[in-house]
């Protein structure tokens, strides 16, 4: 009876530990299949595929990765005390925080040299950093701008440099549509728009100079409601921006536009800007169907009557209200030759298309030849969401903020919902 029972007994324990290692076996190879041939509920070209490198990171908005791989993003809010996180990735490619600075939230971040720039919602700092593009002194950055506007909507500073030594700066309209009473129905708008002294475009500073203002700066280019996703584009030397376009026609001219024209118009634009340029805002908005730029209802438009010539025209004009968060030249050479210098541009989402389904939460890809478009675009990475019916953004797993490429010609993509990171390769 007791030998029945021990063999007995060996047999269970036999059984259990196959089905453990069967288990173990099966989540190892789903977790290597995500890593090498997965598309992490991504819909992905053929010859890429995708993977989380992270998650719960906090709201990861942009981020930088250095030719050494170290990755640093940049968090809305800040995580225990951290507006920065810096995480490595090991050989599965898997990442880890191992280290944070900075004790402000904000979006932009950007590495040129031998410097690492970040910016609050109201103050630009640097940061010096060694061979290694690690960061010297994180507890002490130089602050090169502040005192910039911040209102309680479009608050956010994204950053880019060129090769020059000036650092470019986005100060968003802390209006929808320079209304004299903000969102509010037949509110018409404010004569000569005073905001655009100090927000609504692009300002130049010098990127070396402590403690600049506004009349240390320059207004770059005006007539831009609010730009998040910027960046310089290398072939011809220029910076490109992506305009998030205004808000709620129909909600405050109803009898000017159905909840439908409201729904897709105005379009989300791709500029590319010149020192003293005016993309018309807010006395213009662009209409992508009617491929015309149309007087804004605020200043006697109706939808129909043509907005000022001196205004300049969009490069790419997108669908509306999708919510362009980041834009990124892709310079490397692993993706398809179709790819080289095209730009990636992260769609954050809609949240005022109703009754329409909300659109974005994809990152597109614009092709590119001789620094400008070259052909239509097109969705790349889709499925972020995680559902194809989003009626509210809060239904989104996963929203595209941020962009970067990788020293192995990588795309890395943010996600400021959960904090996911994305890793997305070709393999020939």
């Amino acid at each position: 009876m007791l030998r029945f029972s021990v063999r007995n007994l060996f047999v269970i324990m036999l059984v259990i530990g196959c089905i453990s290692f069967f288990a173990f076996t099966t989540q190892t190879k789903k977790h290597a299949l995500e890593i090498y041939s997965g598309n992490a509920g991504l819909t992905l070209p053929p010859g890429f595929s995708a993977h989380t490198i992270i998650d719960t990171l906090g709201k990861a908005r942009h981020l930088v990765v250095t030719p050494q791989g170290i990755i640093y993003v940049k968090l809305a809010k800040t995580k225990n005390g951290k507006g920065i996180l810096i995480l490595h990735e090991d050989a599965s490619g898997k990442a880890t925080v191992t280290g944070g600075f900075g004790d402000y939230g904000g979006t932009g971040i950007y590495k040129k040299d031998n410097y690492l720039y970040a910016s609050s919602n109201k103050e630009v700092f640097r940061y010096k950093l060694n061979e290694n593009s690690e960061v010297i002194d994180p507890d002490s950055p130089e602050k090169i701008i502040t005192g910039l506007i911040m209102g309680r909507q479009h608050e956010t500073k994204s950053i880019v440099l060129d090769n020059d030594g000036n650092i470019y700066v986005n100060i968003g309209s802390p209006l929808n549509s320079c209304q004299e009473h903000d969102r509010q129905k037949g509110s018409m708008g404010i004569k000569g728009c005073p905001l655009l002294d100090s927000a609504g475009g692009i300002w130049q500073f010098k990127a070396d100079k402590l403690n600049q203002t506004y009349g240390d700066g320059i207004r770059y280019a005006t007539g831009l409601r609010n730009v998040v996703g910027l960046d310089w584009n290398q072939q011809n030397n220029t910076l490109f921006v992506m305009q998030h376009g205004r808000d709620q026609l129909h909600d405050i001219f109803p009898d000017l536009f159905t909840e439908e024209q409201s729904a897709l118009l105005p379009a989300e634009c791709m500029y590319m800007l010149k020192k003293g340029d005016n993309a018309g805002f807010p006395y213009i908005y662009y209409d992508q169907i009617q491929h015309k730029k149309i007087l804004a209802p605020e200043y006697g438009g109706d939808g129909k009557i043509e907005g000022s010539k001196e205004y300049i025209d969009p490069v790419v004009a997108f669908p509306g209200h999708m919510a362009p968060n980041g834009l990124l030249f892709y310079t490397g050479k692993s993706f398809p030759e179709k790819y080289r210098n095209g730009a990636f541009v992260a769609f954050h989402g809609s949240w005022n298309r109703a009754p329409e389904k909300q659109a974005g939460f994809f990152v597109a890809f614009v092709p590119f030849k001789n620094g400008k478009p070259s052909g239509d675009w097109e969705i790349f990475a889709d499925g972020f969401a995680g559902t194809p019916d989003v009626m509210s953004p809060r239904q989104a797993k996963h929203r595209p903020c941020g962009l970067a490429q990788g020293p192995d010609g990588a795309l890395y993509v943010t996600d400021d919902v959960k904090g996911t990171i994305y890793k997305i390769e070709y393999h020939q």
